[in-house]
């Protein structure tokens, strides 16, 4: 079967939600991919930070091969050893409290917001509220959708969930404004990663965790794209001034296999008992197995450091180029915004027929998201790409 014949039966029979590059991609290793008439390709986006140890990396292989050939799924009606272990090392590695898996993103969001509301009941608030910065993004499902406010705005897609709002990114007064005796929590991502990799002011976070303090709201962070080291440190949040009540985490937590996980100070663990929340696959053995394997690979300082010091030669080569504007970012998630007349999606199209993969989240913006293992040969080849893709733009 060809590239026709899957773009004919995605025409028939798949939903038109995606619009999809004309590539199949049949194997993947470290940070290379090859499609299916042999091409090799450069992976700066990882499957949007997912495949953040590189694909097929041997220690994920291994873990999930031996995992599978035991045992793959009991339900969360039972023990396993793996869930457990896994909470054990995500609460020591953080917050300290307690751990809800999920099998996605949006997933773990939304068990953080059913805890704040919760939480906000429970202190006597009658119609919890829950702020959130503009251009944060947080997930499609109804509660995360509202907290997202450019997604909310789909009148096509509503009655949105009500007891959202949001305030002009890293506007610090603007939050203090809006926090008051409703606030339930303050919902953002310490780097805002899909609406073009910006991180939030320090003094905006640190006015969200003192007005979070003074009403008795929760702090969450959702580190789904910034947490497992893309920023040079295990959590987004250890290099601000701000620890919060609960962090989100997914996407590269798995290796590429579907994990999430809400994670808990101790008081805000306290917040949910049997029966308020739940899910079938959730934590489950193979999961959980990824998971730690990838988390043996990231926690490491030596690996940290890297990400460091590779992100900051990466930034200071791109920032370098004719036709970069800025670029924004920690360690190896960065945005890299053009100077004006360039057409990021073209460029972006042009990369990929080059054999580099980027994204476009926004028309002014690359945005890349190497794996956390790459060295620096390939730093450079991808920069060299960059660079000639941008010699004929301009």
């Amino acid at each position: 079967m060809n590239l026709t014949d899957l773009q004919a039966l995605e025409e028939r029979y798949l939903m038109r939600t995606y619009r999809r590059a004309p590539v199949e991609f049949v194997r993947g290793e470290g940070a290379l991919l090859w499609d299916a008439e042999g091409r090799e390709y450069l992976d700066f986006l990882t499957g949007i930070s997912v495949c953040s140890v590189g694909h097929c990396n041997p220690a994920v292989v291994d873990a999930v091969r031996e995992q599978a050939g035991r045992l793959a799924h009991t339900s969360n009606l039972f023990y396993t050893e793996p869930m457990v272990r896994l909470a054990e090392r995500l609460s020591e590695s953080s917050l300290g409290g307690r751990v809800f898996f999920s099998n996605s993103g949006t997933e773990a969001n939304e068990c953080a917001i059913k805890i704040a509301r919760k939480h906000a009941h429970l202190r006597g608030v009658r119609d919890p509220e829950i702020v959130s910065f503009e251009s944060d993004f947080h997930g499609r499902t109804y509660g995360a959708l509202a907290a997202t406010p450019e997604l909310a705005g789909n009148e096509a897609l509503g009655p949105m969930l009500p007891g959202f709002r949001s305030v002009p990114r890293s506007d610090a007064g603007a939050l203090r404004d809006a926090v008051g005796e409703r606030t339930a929590a303050v919902l953002i991502e310490a780097i805002q990663g899909e609406s073009g990799v910006y991180p939030i002011a320090d003094a905006a976070l640190l006015a969200a965790r003192e007005a979070c303090d003074e009403a008795g709201a929760l702090l969450i962070l959702d580190e789904i794209q910034t947490g497992v080291g893309r920023t040079g440190s295990l959590w987004a949040y250890e290099q601000t001034p701000v620890r919060p009540d609960l962090l989100t985490s997914a996407k590269a937590l798995g290796g590429g296999f579907p994990i999430g996980a809400c994670v808990s100070t101790a008081e805000a663990g306290e917040v949910l008992e049997a029966g308020d929340h739940g899910s079938t696959f959730a934590g489950g053995p193979v999961m959980a197995a990824a998971a730690l394997a990838v988390l043996e690979i990231v926690d490491d300082p030596a690996l940290l450091r890297a990400v460091r010091e590779l992100g900051s030669a990466l930034r200071d080569e791109l920032a370098a180029l004719e036709g970069v504007r800025e670029v924004r970012g920690r360690g190896l998630m960065l945005g890299v915004g053009l100077e004006r007349g360039l057409d990021a999606a073209r460029l972006g199209a042009d990369l990929l027929r080059r054999g580099l993969i980027v994204n476009v989240p926004e028309p002014g913006t690359l945005r890349l998201l190497p794996p956390l293992t790459i060295d620096g040969e390939l730093i450079d080849r991808g920069v060299g790409l960059i660079r000639d893709s941008l010699q004929d733009a301009l």
